[in-house]
């Protein structure tokens, strides 16, 4: 569990990023802490996307600030993100399938010798910056040879190796199946105790409560709120990223009449699944 008293890493103060005709952010602040995992949550186009692309440099913030260890930062690129301290893996792996492990976790900064990259150093430094996130693999096989999940953690570690403050995780494990997640979350506490900071980024409100210590809302590109996510309700929660307090009576009067089955079911499924993309279910089709 993270301290509240532990110092600030990151801070964004009044955020503000405008496209044509629309306040994509809107003043938003943001307090980062070390050795959080800290959920960001919103609604799709609440600005979760825009304040991350602000905070990754990826796009220019037309008002604010954003200090990480007490030191303002106004970074040109992604690079100079890095530079900083923030690198981000989003949920399209961006590494390069046709290279090898090693050749993505060094690319743009391989090791050489007498000016040449030096490939066995790489695979060896690879192999063994991959054991400290828990994967003993051979770091000279292509990454297409490995799973999503096995690949998201490569990710991760070549962010988490370039840059050791704040590591922001857009929708990390929408392609990953119930035990992949388990994994990840394993990895994700181990280097939370390490002190890193971890932006959390998710529709998946049970994982929301099963990992993260805090959680900023945003709505509408405005900030709602901040609040410790143990202290934190999921209904009032939801209320937080609606505007409205949702009621049972409200779903259920949106919710169309049952049709009752009639006779035997025409078709019936019984657990049916694929690896890490649906867990087994079963179903059963009725006429009517």
């Amino acid at each position: 569990m993270a301290n509240p008293e532990a110092p600030v890493v990151l801070a964004a103060r009044g955020l503000t990023r405008q496209y044509p005709g629309v306040r994509a952010l809107d003043g938003v602040d943001l307090t980062l802490r070390a050795g959080e995992i800290h959920a960001l949550l919103g609604e799709n186009g609440a600005g979760k996307s825009t304040l991350i692309n602000l905070l990754t440099g990826a796009q220019p913030r037309d008002g604010g600030t954003i200090t990480v260890d007490g030191v303002e930062i106004d970074p040109d690129g992604p690079g100079g993100a890095v530079q900083a301290g923030i690198a981000a893996v989003y949920q399209e792996i961006t590494l390069l399938p046709n290279l090898s492990v090693a050749q993505n976790l060094y690319l743009g900064r391989e090791p050489t010798r007498w000016g040449l990259v030096h490939r066995s150093r790489m695979n060896w430094e690879g192999a063994a910056l991959l054991r400290r996130f828990g994967l003993t693999i051979d770091a000279s096989r292509p990454l297409s040879d490995f799973s999503t999940a096995v690949q998201q953690l490569i990710a991760i570690a070549r962010a988490v190796d370039l840059s050791a403050k704040v590591l922001i995780l857009d929708e990390p494990t929408a392609s990953l199946d119930t035990a992949e997640v388990q994994t990840l979350f394993t990895l994700l506490r181990s280097l939370r105790d390490q002190g890193l900071v971890i932006v959390f980024v998710t529709h998946f409100l049970d994982q929301v409560y099963a990992l993260t210590d805090r959680i900023t809302v945003l709505r509408n590109g405005r900030l709602v709120g901040e609040r410790r996510t143990a202290d934190l309700p999921r209904l009032d929660l939801v209320a937080m990223m609606l505007g409205k307090t949702p009621t049972a009576e409200s779903h259920l009067s949106r919710r169309p009449a049952a049709a009752t089955p009639a006779g035997a079911p025409l078709v019936r499924a019984e657990g049916l699944g694929r690896r890490r993309l649906v867990g087994a279910f079963d179903a059963e089709l009725h006429a009517g």
